[in-house]
């Protein structure tokens, strides 16, 4: 509101200007050079053709990095002949490395990065865990906090979750229990700042 009202006061005196003495200010014939016009709206990109990612592999969504927050993107990944996509290890670690890849030029451009680098990969619920949950090869509190938020947001706006589920499960290489986490706004404003939820108890796995 306060900047509306500052640009129509300076609009007002600018009118004023031109119809009076020009207000002192002596006029000039070199050209302002204003600058270049940003090439595109940070954290905006560009929307893909359905029909186009359809034929290119199968579009997933993903969480990256984009002016402090996590802004999600849409990729294409290619899934292996004879693979069954039902395989929620297989999914996951699909996910995982789309996180790990280098954002596209495209997404470059907008601004996004990613926090998630190294080689993670991950694996299915061990004896006791509950059924859905994944354990990565390094324990998810060891990760960047940006990092393990856009793991926690990928997977949460995956098949992975069952629909009555509001949390990811996840869990390190060593005997420590499964954590639960949630996607929360709040979470995607501050991504520094990941919560965990009560122990879960679901179902374990056989």
């Amino acid at each position: 509101m306060r900047f509306r009202k500052a640009a129509t006061v300076l609009a007002g005196i600018a009118a004023l200007c031109a119809a009076a003495t020009g207000c002192g200010i002596r006029d000039t014939s070199v050209p302002v050079d204003a600058g270049q016009a940003p090439s595109r709206v940070p954290c905006d990109l560009p929307a893909e053709n359905v029909a186009t990612q359809a034929m290119e592999g199968i579009p997933v969504r993903i969480y990256l990095v984009c002016g402090s927050q996590l802004v999600s993107a849409d990729r294409t990944v290619q899934i292996p002949q004879g693979s069954d996509t039902a395989d929620r290890v297989r999914v996951a670690q699909m996910l995982l490395d789309e996180l790990q890849e280098p954002p596209t030029t495209a997404e470059r451009q907008a601004g996004f990065t990613t926090d998630v680098r190294g080689s993670l990969t991950v694996n299915g619920p061990r004896k006791n865990d509950p059924r859905t949950a994944l354990r990565l090869n390094r324990a998810p509190e060891d990760l960047p906090s940006a990092a393990l938020a856009q793991v926690v947001c990928t997977y949460a706006d995956s098949a992975l979750v069952e629909e009555q589920d509001d949390a990811v499960l996840l869990g390190g290489p060593g005997g420590e229990q499964v954590r639960s986490y949630a996607c929360t706004q709040e979470l995607k404003a501050r991504p520094e700042a990941v919560p965990t939820l009560p122990e879960p108890t679901p179902t374990v796995a056989p």
